[in-house]
């Protein structure tokens, strides 16, 4: 395939490196200081994007993407406020985009299993919830886009937890969330369920940004054949 690079950190550079091994090309590698190279692209010579960038850029790549009929893989995290009004871009243009917080397949299950202990955890009025995520010194934004999925996963099976906070919280409404950020760590992500007598506790750790490089490039394999807006559960079938 024929990859455009939007943003080209380390996830980009280890997207290009496993792409190359893959027997793909890249076509461009487009950062905050050469975006005007996006005019001057031939599109035609582009089969799908990956999108590693910032917050900021990312709802504008992404619509430039649709525009250009061009399917998107978005691993940004961090510009969920708009991501209603870039869905209903996609919707109206007919476009075709991915977006997850987290594209390593063991997260992924790990979101399921997630979901799971917290159904389970509902009826237990005993415990109480909490979460805490460990990332590197260079990670931008706190709580990490896969710690709010998570909560998100939390929240939906206990409806005691309406919001979440990225601070420890008292509060029976309040999810609480503690981010750390110390060097180095890939990334590890905790749910806690503590009562008086036990606790209950699931973690996932990263050991490199392989996994994570790995899955975004494994769903622009798959996305060129997709229609519409998709999820890793689309992806993942399950």
């Amino acid at each position: 395939m024929k990859i455009l690079l939007l943003g080209y950190g380390k996830m980009g550079q280890m997207i290009e490196k496993l792409a190359l091994e893959r027997n793909h090309s890249i076509v461009a590698k487009i950062t905050v200081d050469n975006r005007h190279d996006l005019d001057s692209l031939s599109t035609n010579d582009i089969d799908v994007a990956i999108d590693f960038s910032q917050p900021s850029a990312a709802p504008d790549n992404i619509k430039w993407c649709i525009d250009h009929k061009i399917p998107v893989v978005v691993g940004t995290t961090g510009w969920a406020s708009h991501k209603a009004e870039v869905d209903q871009y996609c919707n109206d243009n007919g476009g075709t985009y991915l977006v997850a917080s987290n594209f390593s397949i063991g997260v992924n299950i790990f979101f399921k299993l997630n979901k799971f202990l917290a159904k389970l955890m509902n009826s237990q009025a005993d415990y109480e919830v909490s979460m805490k995520e460990i990332h590197h010194t260079h990670k931008l934004d706190a709580p990490s886009g896969t710690a709010i999925t998570l909560a998100e996963g939390v929240m939906e099976n206990l409806p005691s937890k309406t919001k979440w906070v990225n601070e420890a919280s008292d509060k029976p409404e309040e999810l609480s969330i503690i981010s750390e950020r110390v060097d180095p760590a890939p990334g590890t992500h905790s749910i806690y369920y503590d009562s008086k007598i036990d606790s209950i506790e699931i973690t996932h750790t990263a050991h490199s940004r392989e996994g994570f490089a790995m899955g975004a490039l494994l769903v622009a394999e798959w996305l060129p054949n997709q229609k519409g807006i998709k999820t890793m559960e689309d992806f993942l079938q399950f």
